[in-house]
């Protein structure tokens, strides 16, 4: 029996219940593939998405990055718990203690304790990468102490990049191609705008109604983290399969050391516990869930108007990606993943928080101030009833028309809150650390004291 034989019709019906200009998906289980797509690529071109669509495939690609690293151990050139600057003299940030004790562990988890959102323009040659290096020196805050706290950290994946680069005596790129695509098989994969012209390429829609987004390219200092990479989502299955067959691709070809996968899906960092639909920890490069009783790893990522998932569920040989264009986009991939997992593994996705019925009461006290972080600042109101939340967007994101929102938030228990209206169909989810040091948002953005 075909795979998934109803996949056209969900993703169908799910595109225009959501406003999806277009979409893409794979799912791989055993040795059956099925695909399907929907819609556009592109509004003002109206050329039909295809399952051999590329779209821009965001911070999913911090898993190859770390595919990267998992092969430098595996060759004996780093160890995981050696300080980065062992292997990246070039490495620093603004805390000179950090700067000589954090380790590629930490920097593959997201623990290096700094603000990490630095998406500084440094050009399109093939120092990009390095140019954002030293860039962090003067730049990346810290904001704790190494291996203390989880923030989702882009900049630690440029590190990770540019010490790759630098070990391989080659660009980020070129170690992506030849040491993962090319030996991997995928023939559907982009690494940069002038790549990706030579596919059929999604572009982003943003707005309502949607629009064509006018920024296409990222900075490459930031492809590391996922910044430039695109791909169709067959390739993102083919690379999760060579994960799942213990670092073996399709033909035969060992990619990564034997128990690699293992190591990356081994817990390092348990995260604020959301709820039951988020990541419950993270890994070596991937987000850790645990959903209706079952472990399932992978990433998200979005770029301007683009927005991509990928999952493996381990235990049933599962890998699934799922792209879309714009729209509601999160609650079209949400849609779409819970059919798949329900029909493909017999699982029931758990839901996310929604607005209580009846607000939580909290001390309103607790939270109020002003919590800034290097692309945004959160200035937080709060009433008996809830939070008020304004966002100042900085840099990139207001170079990116990002005007910044208002939004009302109520409490929805152990220090959470939760957006009266939706983002992408979707209510967001915040929530407070440490007695409101900190507003996390997989980010832990900090407080303003008087002495800032």
């Amino acid at each position: 029996m075909a795979l998934l034989p109803n996949l056209q019709e969900w993703i169908d019906k799910a595109a225009g219940r959501h406003g999806v200009p277009g979409a893409a998906v794979a799912v791989g289980m055993g040795n059956q593939l099925a695909e399907a797509a929907t819609g556009v690529i592109n509004l003002d071109t109206g050329v039909p998405a295809t399952a051999d669509s590329l779209f821009q495939i965001g911070s999913v690609t911090k898993v190859w990055t770390a595919a990267l690293v998992m092969q430098l151990v595996g060759d004996g050139l780093v160890d995981l718990d050696e300080p980065v600057r062992k292997y990246l003299p070039e490495f620093g940030v603004l805390d000179a203690a950090a700067s000589q004790s954090i380790t590629v562990r930490q920097l593959l988890s997201h623990t290096g304790g700094f603000d990490g959102d630095l998406f500084e323009d440094t050009g399109r040659g093939d120092d990009a990468v390095a140019k954002l290096v030293a860039f962090m020196h003067d730049n990346a805050r810290q904001i704790s102490g190494p291996g203390e706290l989880f923030s989702y950290c882009n900049a630690g994946y440029s590190a990770l990049g540019a010490l790759v680069a630098t070990l391989r005596g080659r660009t980020w790129e070129a170690a992506m191609r030849e040491l993962l695509i090319e030996p991997l098989g995928a023939r559907h994969m982009a690494l940069h705008a002038e790549e990706a012209i030579m596919f059929r390429a999604a572009v982003g829609h943003v707005g309502e109604p949607p629009r064509v987004s006018p920024w296409r390219l990222l900075p490459r200092s930031a492809a590391p983290a996922g910044s430039t990479p695109s791909a169709a989502p067959r390739d993102l299955v083919r690379f999760g399969r060579m994960l799942l067959a213990d670092g073996v691709a399709a033909d035969g070809t060992r990619m990564l050391p034997a128990g690699s996968f293992a190591e990356m899906c081994r817990p390092q960092v348990t995260l604020p516990r959301l709820g039951e639909r988020y990541a419950a920890a993270w890994g070596l490069g991937l987000m850790l869930f645990d959903w209706d009783g079952r472990p399932v790893v992978g990433h998200d990522g979005g770029t301007p108007g683009q927005s991509t998932t990928w999952r493996i569920v381990p235990d049933r040989g599962l890998v699934l990606a799922v792209h879309a264009n714009g729209g509601h986009a999160g609650a079209f991939i949400d849609e779409v993943l819970a059919e798949i997992l329900s029909s493909a593994a017999g699982i029931r996705l758990p839901s996310r928080v929604l607005p209580p019925d009846t607000p939580v009461p909290f001390r309103p006290e607790t939270y109020a101030g002003s919590y800034s972080a290097r692309s945004f600042t959160y200035e937080v109101k709060a009433d008996t009833d809830g939070l008020e939340i304004t966002d100042i967007p900085h840099g990139l994101a207001a170079q990116f028309g990002d005007d910044g929102t208002t939004a009302r938030y109520v409490h929805a228990g152990d220090n959470r809150f939760v957006g009266v209206e939706p983002e992408e169909g979707l209510h967001p989810l915040i929530a407070f650390l440490q007695d409101g040091r900190f507003l996390y948002n997989e980010r832990a953005v900090p407080r303003l004291t008087d002495e800032d």
